[in-house]
């Protein structure tokens, strides 16, 4: 018999949905279970402090717990370096702390508040003093990839036509369109977040499990036995077919 392996999708900064997705695992496989969360835990939801807590707390107990990079754990994690650094696969003016990133909302959970009469340069010394430098060193420690024998977990995606193993970071975590459009096989089957859908879908050589837990619903959760695909629901298994 396969091990099960679950994911949890993008949870941006939604210590609840982290605790229900926590609750169905627990139920489904037991305390012990073996997860993968596919990044992005900060930004646009209330508490992304709490989510890396949370998440950090979760390691140091031993959890089997993979924790895999999103594109806003980079952004908040270049944010946070020495100087800081912008992300220069954004649109020519989005940058971490524009409205529609989250950016704000992350630096509110660590009681960072500030204006637009504000300089970058004393917003990021505020960061860098409200920050842990546990938490910076997390976000630094984060993996783009994790595979078993038969799926490539990631957070946006993969290059069609690249190795596994030659994929660029840049892609893990920011590809949209060109894999999304991409409908021959891949190396493995690549379960991702980063894209929001209405409902975890399985395309037949991807699985997208970011349900949109940053913009108010629920947290995608769900549970691999080989390539068998589940849904984790209150009532118990939905099964996740293309």
């Amino acid at each position: 018999m396969t091990n099960p392996i679950y994911a949890i999708g993008d949870l941006h900064g939604r210590v609840d949905e982290f605790e229900r997705a926590l609750s169905l695992i627990e139920h489904d496989g037991g305390p012990e279970a073996e997860i993968v969360f596919l990044g992005d835990y900060v930004d646009r939801g209330p508490d992304s402090r709490g989510v890396l807590e949370r998440l950090i707390a979760g390691r140091d107990a031993g959890k089997r717990w993979i924790t895999l990079l999103g594109n806003h754990d980079r952004m908040f994690s270049w944010f946070l370096e020495d100087v800081p650094r912008h992300d220069p696969h954004m649109l020519v003016g989005y940058h971490w702390l524009h409205e529609r990133l989250g950016g704000v909302e992350t630096l509110q959970s660590y009681d960072v508040v500030f204006d637009q009469q504000t300089r970058l340069e004393d917003l990021h010394a505020m960061a860098r003093g409200a920050v842990p430098g546990s938490h910076r060193m997390f976000l630094q420690r984060l993996v783009a990839m994790h595979q078993t024998p038969e799926i490539a977990f990631v957070h946006a995606g993969i290059r069609p036509g690249i190795p596994l193993n030659e994929q660029r970071e840049n892609d893990l975590v920011w590809i949209r369109n060109t894999f999304h459009s991409h409908r021959g096989p891949h190396p493995k089957l690549i379960v991702h977040g980063h894209t929001p859908v209405d409902r975890m879908t399985h395309y037949g050589n991807r699985i997208n499990l970011d349900s949109g837990a940053g913009y108010g619903r629920p947290v995608g959760v769900a549970v691999f036995e080989g390539l068998d695909c589940w849904q984790l629901t209150k009532k118990g298994r939905i099964a996740l077919a293309p």
